[in-house]
């Protein structure tokens, strides 16, 4: 069984970065899609980013791209998702994702092709 382990959420002040890292055990990293999704208070999950399995390829929300940035290492079995300019909207809980057999892109926009999720790790941005 998989199991991905969520760290680096905290509180920060708008305009701050945070870098997220999930760690993966039990199952080969290197073979997984792998992803960020995100819930606020209120609302539906939704996408944040994905990688493929090189890195090759990664998608991103339209509401992040240009300042969050998502990147693996297969080495260390952990994928990162660096967050600047951070802003009230982006506070919520941060899920780590992993896919056996979809591809990034389709972890993209189809939440069921993901096999595994984390507990999360809670983001806080003040305005």
């Amino acid at each position: 069984q998989v199991q991905l382990v969520e760290s680096g959420g905290g509180l920060v002040q708008a305009g701050g970065s945070l870098r997220l890292s999930c760690a993966a055990s039990g199952g080969t990293f290197s073979s997984y899609a792998m992803g960020w999704f995100r819930q606020a208070p209120g609302k539906e999950r939704e996408f944040v980013g994905t990688i493929s399995r090189s890195s090759i390829m990664r998608y991103y929300a339209d509401s992040v791209k240009g300042r969050f940035t998502i990147s693996r290492d297969n080495a260390k079995n952990t994928v990162y998702l660096q967050m600047n300019s951070l802003k009230s909207e982006d506070t919520a809980a941060y899920y780590c994702a992993a896919a056996v057999s979809a591809t990034a892109q389709r972890m993209s926009g189809d939440q069921s092709s993901v096999s595994y999720w984390g507990k999360g790790t809670l983001v806080t941005v003040s305005s």
